[in-house]
């Protein structure tokens, strides 16, 4: 990662930056880890997708384009000034953490990067173990089971938000460039993990209904709006690392607490919106795959099961029919 920096406000660093400011916060500042993460993992997936089409395979490219939006997302968001001022400011801090936990996940999973590796990894033959049987055992591994699970994805995304934001680890991670970029990387990871079996693109070991993956999402907004509506109503600054703002950015380090509680406040619904819209169209679409399936089963037996329950309900009325004429 970046060398390391002392992330404490008024530090040398802080004021060699100009004001915060929309263009100061696009400034490209490359992250020399983040951004040779990013150009790997698209080098990866562009790889796979020729390799399909050099195939004759088809690959959406609805799904190339979402994934290439969310690695720009991940870059804009790590190697710009968003990364330099997310040091000194908590309201760019928020940014950071709302875009890389509750939008850039979303971008990435719509990508279906696991399908894609799935498809374009050849199994190794018999009796041998390679890459693409190494990715399905730990598919089907307990581990997976555990980390899809929403008991464990649920109380993750609350503690990282009240376990973090409320404690000393805050500050103690805010110390060094090195601590900040390990937050962010914990921020996405949490988010992949949490939608990934919500969004149901990629296969997952921990695959719920609809009804409850809807629910999964409800139970979430509360504790996300209450964490901003309690950042946005503290009369004081309870994170160190941004109580001193350079005076030449002419503002305070509560007025600017305030903004970030209202950042999280309102990433809270917008994306849940966004992913309730994905969930309703996956199972409009799942509703009419099964009533193909029905309707080709139906072909292919004459309608056997429709012919059963008729005869099933024939056989209940002559019953009836039955016992009416003996009591009379």
């Amino acid at each position: 990662m970046a060398s390391s920096m002392s992330g404490m406000p008024g530090m040398p660093g802080a004021d060699t930056l100009p004001p915060p400011g929309f263009s100061a916060y696009l400034t490209w500042h490359p992250d020399a880890f983040f951004l040779a993460a990013s150009i790997l993992a698209v080098a990866l997936y562009l790889f796979g997708v020729a390799r399909l089409v050099r195939r004759g395979d088809r690959w959406p490219i609805g799904r190339t384009l979402s994934f290439l939006v969310g690695m720009l997302v991940f870059v804009a968001i790590t190697c710009t000034g968003f990364n330099e001022y997310g040091m000194y400011l908590f309201s760019v801090h928020m940014i950071q953490h709302m875009m890389l936990s509750m939008v850039d996940p979303l971008f990435l999973l719509l990508g279906a990067p696991i399908t894609l590796a799935l498809r374009v990894l050849r199994p190794a033959g018999q009796g041998r173990t390679g890459a693409r049987e190494l990715l399905l055992a730990l598919l089907h591994s307990r581990f997976a089971k555990v980390v899809s699970s929403p008991l464990f994805t649920l109380p993750l995304f609350i503690v990282s938000l009240y376990g973090l934001y409320f404690s000393s680890l805050f500050d103690s991670l805010m110390r060094s460039r090195v601590g900040h970029d390990f937050m962010l990387v914990h921020f996405l990871m949490v988010g992949l993990l949490f939608f990934w079996p919500v969004m149901g693109v990629d296969p997952a070991p921990h695959r719920s209904p609809f009804v409850i993956r809807i629910l999964e999402l409800f139970a979430v907004m509360p504790f996300h709006a209450f964490f901003g509506i309690a950042i946005m109503m503290s009369d004081s600054v309870f994170e160190t690392a941004f109580a001193n703002p350079p005076a030449a950015w002419h503002l305070t380090a509560l007025s600017d607490q305030n903004t970030a509680g209202s950042i999280a406040w309102a990433f809270g619904e917008a994306p849940t919106i966004v992913v309730l819209l994905v969930l309703f169209v996956q199972w409009a679409r799942s509703d009419q795959r099964e009533a193909k399936r029905t309707d080709r089963k139906a072909d292919r037996d004459g309608d056997q099961e429709l012919n059963d329950y008729n005869a099933f309900l024939a056989g209940l009325a002559q019953r009836s029919g039955d016992t009416s004429s003996v009591e009379s």
